[in-house]
């Protein structure tokens, strides 16, 4: 931490329990009292948001436009390659009956009870 913010820190700190009065905090500062009350409001404003409650967790990563572009194309990548593939092994198996001189058989019905 910054010598002068902890300084700052510690005297509006000793002002807000009584142990010094704002006038010989400012004194100490070298500010007027008007310029030590206006730090002393921007301090207290600091330290109530630093007080705030936190989503827990890790914070989330900016998004990166190119980077979720790229996730999106290999996604849409994926899904076409996994559609070949499968086109592939029906054109292997139709070769293999067209081979075996047999055509598909159409699937077997099932008898309702």
């Amino acid at each position: 931490m910054n010598p002068k913010a902890r300084q700052r820190a510690e005297l509006i700190l000793q002002v807000r329990s009584g142990q010094l009065t704002a006038s010989a905090a400012a004194q100490a500062l070298g500010i007027s009292r008007q310029q030590y009350y206006q730090w002393e409001a921007r301090g207290l404003h600091a330290l109530l948001q630093a007080l705030e409650d936190q989503p827990a967790g890790r914070p989330r990563s900016p998004i990166d436009p190119d980077k979720q572009k790229l996730h999106s194309r290999v996604e849409q990548l994926e899904a076409q390659l996994r559609r070949y593939e499968q086109q592939e092994q029906l054109r292997q198996i139709l070769n293999q009956w067209e081979a075996a001189g047999s055509s598909p058989e159409p699937p077997a019905k099932k008898n309702p009870k």
